[in-house]
């Protein structure tokens, strides 16, 4: 079970091994690194567009955790894979200062999580577009 929705994760997030932590989101370290609003805001949108495919795996795993306790471990070493991209991306582009990039990408992939999450069933007042627009803001204010 566990290596299926791994790979069905990995899969649906077009990530690739990576030797220094699981997997690595390509596309996503060239984001961070360019850092423009108009990269940022272009990643979030594809982000977006994959969330029908990711959601049901990552609550797969969240919920299939309760029975299995190895599965935890899922979820967390891909927000931390996905992290670590991020502090990857603010290295390679020598922003912020080495003690701010992993956390930074912390407050970044939780903003993320959370709004993929529940944004469906959530009335949080704004439309799609507004929400990635927000998303956006709050992004470039994190990483760049």
């Amino acid at each position: 079970m566990k290596a299926l929705i791994d790979e069905q994760l990995n899969e649906a997030l077009q990530r690739v091994g990576s030797p220094e932590h699981g997997s690595t989101g390509q596309d996503l370290v060239a984001t961070v690194v360019d850092g423009t609003p108009e990269a940022i805001t272009a990643w979030l949108r594809r982000t977006a567009d994959s969330w029908p495919a990711i959601r049901p795996i990552i609550r797969a795993g969240r919920d299939a955790a309760v029975v299995d306790p190895e599965l935890t471990d899922l979820v967390v070493r891909w927000m931390g894979e996905a992290i670590s991209d991020i502090e990857d991306g603010l290295t390679t582009a020598g922003r912020l200062e080495p003690h701010q990039r992993h956390f930074r990408g912390v407050l970044a992939m939780a903003q993320l999580d959370f709004v993929a999450q529940n944004w469906d069933p959530a009335d949080w007042k704004l439309t799609h577009d507004q929400m990635l627009d927000e998303r956006s803001v709050s992004w470039v204010q994190l990483l760049t």
